[in-house]
């Protein structure tokens, strides 16, 4: 990834050094990274918004109007996958890795595939 905004469900005050949310329905606050030419150029960070059973696409609205181009997510639900798809935002699986930075590093490196179907979570919670 050469430019565009990435989007991190973080535990915490999330940052660079934070930690991932596992989901990203339960994160605390997205971790917003812009990248510009290859490289971090700055990082900022957006409180999560409480959705409520079937709210699924608020936390897609607010990336998107945060301009988000990518998400990285340790699991999603089908419907806000959808929500996100049809927002123009990629996202992108790595279960593995929990720290931020790393995860963000393979992603502008091109080492994270995007999420596939059968990879998603079946939901419950609201998520």
């Amino acid at each position: 990834m050469e430019q565009g905004r990435i989007a991190i469900p973080s535990m915490a005050q999330g940052g660079l050094d934070g930690e991932r949310s596992g989901h990203f329905g339960h994160c605390d606050v997205f971790t917003l990274v812009d990248v510009e030419e290859g490289g971090i150029k700055e990082v900022t960070t957006v409180p999560n918004q409480s959705h409520v059973q079937g709210g699924c696409m608020v936390p897609v609205n607010l990336l998107a109007g945060h301009k988000v181009n990518a998400l990285i997510v340790g699991g999603i639900g089908m419907r806000p996958l959808m929500g996100f798809r049809q927002a123009g935002i990629d996202v992108y699986y790595d279960a593995e890795r929990p720290q931020i930075k790393p995860v963000v590093e393979d992603l502008i490196a091109g080492k994270l595939q995007q999420i596939g179907d059968d990879q998603v979570c079946g939901g419950g919670g609201g998520q």
